[in-house]
């Protein structure tokens, strides 16, 4: 009896020929950029290095396109935002040592935020692996130590032979689920080895599912169903998950109100009579959430920011969806089922029951009333007729990236995504300088709409070298800066804890003439032109840069309350 694991693909006559035969002059680099051809790849970022020459010059002989930027960190944001927009895992070639170490931030937030990279490193040559110290350029004890724990897993290829395979198992590592980061490297010496392995033809890389336990979602679907005030927080999960429409009809379904965390704006359509938006920092809110005898929590770990900073204190059952195991329960006791969240969100649409429900719209109505009116009270009006000023500039189908600042704080809870995989930020670790190198890479993986970038002054100057990149590429992005004079929310913070605020004020540039300095086109703009001026950039083919001078408060916080 034949098992289907147990058939071979046989190679054509043509695949015979081509592998007793493969061209000269090959070595470990084309085997690089062939098992990524053959995975599926078609765009690696990175930056060059010593070590890893051999990987860049195979770049020449393949038919990969190589986007390239001026910062390691800024090349693994890119990366990520391509990763993020394509579900893709998004090859990143760096060298080895300093140019490794300088992109571990943005591998910790795509680790955060289960965005799939690809890292693949240059290392010394094979002699210094181990600790071997002999001295060379870029030598570390254990270069991958630094790595293992930040990234989903790691891999080092020791001779040309292992190369593919290493490749191939760090891409199924990234793309399961959860998807994220991994590493690889692969020392000097074994990069230029000539080869005769044959050329990579294809890739039998395929990311393992993770469906639920049934006797677990069918308890869930039993206490889903007979629940009296079911509700949803609907994470990052699902919007990686491409789960969206499966959330919303299984929302419908048991007329459960549905608010999104700021990972997963544009989870759950924002005007549905369902919708509670994303207003998870606030206390209407979080007594709303406490008061469900049922919460479903769909890719959520229920961290800092989708807790309001830890004082949510469910009273109700609830239920845990989440694909990364580490997160599961480890807030609240919880049903939890350790799955992808389309899977479990499928299997529970084929198990529930239908509820009826005709209080849910009116309670849910009532909540951002009660939130809207807090707001009011504050008198921010600044702010919020900025956020508005953005969100009508910007085309429904376009992307955001959004760095730490005080405008992406007020977009993770009133801004309108208009949809899944639309608004992304730097929240999963929390680090600066991520949101116009990440919205470079999402022009890259598609280049037919414009995409927004979103900085503080602060923020900003963490990358402004990549200004040439975007200029080299003709890159369809619009950076809105909004200058504060330093880092604002620090500055809010110390004052309102210390009295004042410290190390908080910055010398910046003239961000207008700085751009028009690349070959970027920029403008400086007022919170009155700023829809306009922002739309007529939007609109306009290849970067460039929005400046708007403002200083700009948070709402107050219900945390502290």
């Amino acid at each position: 009896m034949t098992h289907d694991h147990d058939l071979v693909l046989r190679p054509t006559p043509a695949q015979t020929e081509a592998a007793l035969n493969p061209p000269p002059g090959r070595n470990g680099g084309d085997l690089v950029v062939e098992t990524l051809a053959g995975l599926g790849a078609t765009t690696v970022f990175g930056l060059p290095g010593q070590h890893a020459l051999g990987m860049f010059d195979a770049l020449r002989r393949s038919d990969l396109r190589y986007v390239g930027l001026r910062v390691e960190n800024n090349a693994g944001f890119a990366a990520d935002a391509y990763g993020r927009i394509t579900g893709e895992a998004a090859p990143l070639l760096l060298s080895t040592g300093p140019g490794a170490l300088t992109s571990l931030a943005a591998l910790q937030e795509a680790a955060a935020a289960s965005a799939p990279v690809l890292a693949i490193s240059s290392q010394v040559p094979t002699a210094g692996l181990g600790g071997g110290r002999h001295g060379y350029l870029h030598e570390l004890p254990d270069q991958a130590a630094s790595f293992r724990g930040v990234v989903k897993s790691v891999h080092t290829a020791r001779t040309p032979s292992q190369i593919p395979s290493a490749i191939e198992a760090a891409w199924t590592s990234a793309l399961s689920a959860p998807h994220g980061p991994v590493w690889v490297e692969i020392p000097q010496d074994v990069l230029l080895a000539e080869t005769a392995i044959p050329v990579v033809t294809g890739g039998d890389a395929f990311p393992e599912e993770l469906p639920p336990r049934p006797e677990l979602t069918a308890v869930a679907a039993d206490l889903l169903s007979k629940a009296a005030r079911p509700a949803i927080i609907a994470g990052g999960g699902v919007v990686r998950a491409d789960a969206s429409k499966k959330l919303r009809q299984l929302a419908e379904t048991l007329q459960a109100p549905v608010v999104t965390t700021p990972g997963g704006k544009g989870a759950f359509p924002w005007t549905h009579p369902l919708s509670l938006q994303s207003w998870i920092e606030d206390r209407h809110t979080t007594d709303f959430l406490e008061d469900a005898d049922v919460l479903l929590v769909v890719g959520s770990g229920l961290g800092e920011l989708s807790s309001n900073y830890h004082t949510f204190k469910p009273r109700g059952r609830v239920v845990q969806i989440e694909a990364d195991l580490g997160k599961l329960e480890s807030n609240h006791p919880a049903l939890g089922i350790h799955a992808d969240a389309r899977l479990a969100l499928q299997a529970l649409l084929e198990t529930v029951s239908e509820r009826e429900d005709p209080t849910a719209p009116e309670r849910v109505r009532a909540l951002l009333a009660k939130v809207a009116e807090r707001i009011a009270a504050q008198e921010l009006t600044l702010e919020q007729s900025v956020l508005a000023s953005v969100r009508k500039a910007l085309p429904a189908d376009s992307p955001s990236f959004w760095d730490m600042t005080i405008l992406a704080y007020w977009a993770w809870s009133a801004f309108d995504a208009k949809g899944p995989n639309h608004m992304h930020s730097a929240q999963g670790a929390g680090g600066l300088g991520y949101a116009f190198p990440a919205a470079l890479g999402a022009a890259v993986a598609d280049p037919t709409r414009p995409v927004l970038a979103v900085s503080g002054d602060g923020g900003a100057l963490y990358s402004i070298a990549e200004l040439a990149t975007a200029r080299q590429y003709g890159l369809n992005v619009t950076w809105l800066i909004v200058d504060d004079g330093g880092y604002g929310i620090l500055r809010e913070y110390m004052t309102d804890t210390f009295g004042e605020a410290t190390a908080t004020e910055l010398t910046r540039p003239d961000y207008v003439a700085l751009a028009e300095s690349f070959g970027v086109p920029g403008v400086r703009t007022t919170p009155e032109n700023l829809e306009q001026d922002l739309a007529k950039h939007l609109a306009s083919p290849g970067p460039s840069v929005v400046l708007l001078p403002a200083v700009l408060r948070m709402f107050a916080a219900t945390h502290l309350d």
